[in-house]
């Protein structure tokens, strides 16, 4: 008898396993249909309204115009609801719709006029940007886009600019009255009614409405041309795809481009407060208010993006206050990130997170990224790992602001004119290469630091260099590490090589110092991949010995008392290199390669 509870549940678990569903969708299904690969649907919506936990939307070759808005997830990471399109098909979700209604207004300048209704309740051609942090460099920036054949064209601050002869980049101006939405743009030498003329008109694309739906899965899509608005610590941070302050999803294998703001947004719920805290003292409110509404370990975050490629987004490419901790962001491509830089913000980068407790952004290639840098994390950077990364061409590769710590930085390529600017404190570097500067300032804000591996408001302190550790880096840019002389300075260095232009601490009593030795670093793309070049030097592995870094060497931060370790407690040993080759235990080489040689350049780092 006492096995028979047991025995039932094995059943209920085999029957839940039967009764799971592989919805289809197709272009050429209907909503009326029964959802079977024969008979599909027509929405990917509608497969999300029938979809329960466990179950499976395949998406097959097409182009679908629809926002994705899940009512449900998962139970649990073993019983998801996983959204895929059709492995080897070609399969787009867009946020535009085509128009094929142009008139000619002059020369190469274009008109059409919708009624209002074609946008439903959101006309993208109404809605400013605007936001706490935001600049418009003194002009209106809209949500709304113009496209020819994929390509995104720039708004003009006012209608004359569009009727002027054609400038370097195509413009478009909207103009929306009570009834109807006019929109002029430049088509050179193109009838936009015979090409693939688009604007947009949702939003976003795969966002759920409501918060709370966990545990989804999405996987393989080209997912463009999102309205999104200006996504700001403070308020709802909307992206072209997001979970909505949910946890657990996994979004992978996706092409993410042409977000007039943010394409992947791990971040905050909205309220009554939203852009209402543009202060230190309106962020500290807007954590509090988090805390009471989820943010915890066991309600939001443990979100997984990985080996997606984002593009074209003109705030960030993953964007994140509060709802992206207990996160892993590895294997992306993200490039072409604020580029055309029409309006400004201090919430700009490839990679922008507040907040980013036990988060690993690992084994990503960032570039062509403008604003304030590559990867950077905002207050409460707190067991947060950065390694395994590629960062080049970037306005700044790496900025660390008012963190506590720690933060481990490790195995980095940062290869930008400027590898990094830091407020911080708590941080290590291992192994990294930098080809740019270095920037190290201190900072007078007062902000809070957590309990290890929660979220739990600990105290508050202030910011002053040296409570970081320095070991095994090459430093083969213009770097001054002389800031961390002070005498209260509590900066740990050890085994690391400073090139032409690069200066030590004091603190570093055995660095390898090689002053005549100017090294040239250059990426170069091949068919197969992202090679690097340069000039190596076999003393680069000399003296001085150099020590395995490991938790109990890099010890336990200054204000927040947590050591540098995983988010599950257990130690750190850097015993693999850039590519997860072993390091040598006794006498580490310097840098992210173990085994950088003359003789086995360049690299394949990508």
């Amino acid at each position: 008898m006492k096995a028979l509870p047991a025995v039932c549940l094995l059943l209920l678990a085999l029957v839940a396993v039967a009764r799971a569903n592989t919805w289809h969708v197709a272009t050429t299904g209907s909503d009326a249909n029964s959802g079977t690969e024969r008979a599909p649907l027509r929405t990917i919506q509608h497969a999300a309204d029938l979809a329960q936990p466990g179950d499976v939307i395949t998406v097959h070759e097409g182009v679908y115009r629809e926002r994705v808005s899940p009512p449900r997830g998962g139970e649990s990471d073993r019983k998801r609801i996983a959204y895929q399109a059709a492995p080897g098909e070609h399969v787009e979700i867009k946020g535009s719709e085509i128009i094929t209604n142009w008139i000619r207004a002059q020369g190469d300048i274009w008109k059409v006029t919708l009624p209002n209704s074609f946008f439903g309740a959101f006309n993208p051609y109404r809605d400013v940007l605007h936001g706490n942090w935001f600049n418009g460099n003194g002009r209106e920036h809209h949500t709304g886009a113009v496209y020819l054949n994929g390509d995104w064209f720039t708004e003009a601050a006012k209608l004359v600019d569009v009727l002027k002869p054609k400038d370097t980049n195509a413009l478009w101006f909207g103009q929306v009255d009570a009834n109807t939405t006019t929109i002029w743009a430049q088509f050179k030498d193109v009838n936009p009614n015979e090409q693939l003329a688009e604007i947009n008109v949702r939003q976003t694309i795969f966002y759920p409405e409501k918060t709370g739906i966990n545990f989804i899965t999405v996987r393989g899509f080209i997912m463009r041309d999102a309205a999104t608005p200006w996504a700001p610590p403070t308020a709802e941070q909307i992206g072209l795809i997001g979970p909505h302050w949910s946890q657990g999803w996994v979004i992978e294998s996706n092409v993410i481009s042409h977000s007039v703001c943010s394409g992947i947004s791990l971040g905050k719920y909205g309220d009554e407060w939203d852009n209402k805290g543009e202060s230190v003292d309106g962020y500290v409110n807007a954590i509090r208010r988090a805390l009471t509404n989820g943010w915890n370990s066991a309600t939001v975050g443990h979100h997984l993006v990985r080996n997606n490629e984002i593009s074209h987004c003109e705030q960030a490419g993953i964007v994140g206050s509060f709802g992206a901790a207990f996160s892993t962001i590895t294997g992306n491509s993200i490039y072409d990130i604020h580029v055309r830089r029409l309006f400004t913000g201090f919430e700009v980068g490839g990679i922008k997170f507040h907040g980013a407790v036990d988060v690993v952004i690992r084994r990503n290639h960032i570039f062509h990224t403008y604003g304030s840098a590559g990867i950077w994390l905002d207050w409460m950077g707190q067991g947060a790992r950065i390694a395994e990364n590629l960062l080049n061409d970037n306005s700044r590769d790496m900025f660390l602001e008012v963190d506590h710590g720690p933060i481990l930085v490790d195995n980095n390529l940062f290869l930008s004119p400027q590898s990094l600017h830091s407020c911080s404190r708590g941080v290590a570097f291992a192994h990294n290469l930098f080809g740019g500067s270095i920037n190290v300032v201190s900072d007078g804000r007062v902000i809070p630091f957590l309990k290890p591996h929660g979220t739990e408001i600990a105290g508050f302190h202030d910011f002053q260099p040296g409570d970081d550790r320095c070991f095994n880096n090459i430093f083969a840019g213009p770097v001054d590490l002389r800031k961390y002389d002070g005498t209260n300075s509590l900066a740990v260095m050890d085994g690391n090589v400073f090139l032409k232009g690069a200066t030590p601490s004091i603190r570093e009593t055995n660095a390898l110092v090689l002053a005549e030795r100017e090294v040239a670093i250059r990426l170069v793309t091949k068919a197969d991949g992202i090679y690097l070049e340069m000039t190596c030097d076999p003393k680069w592995q000399l003296a001085p010995t150099r020590r395995l870094v490991t938790t109990r060497r890099l010890g336990r931060t200054q204000v927040t008392g947590q050591a540098f370790e995983r988010p599950d407690g257990s130690a750190i040993k850097l015993t693999a290199d850039y590519f997860g080759q072993r390091r040598d235990k006794s006498h580490p080489a310097p840098g992210p390669f173990e085994k950088l040689k003359p003789d086995n350049l360049p690299l394949k780092v990508w």
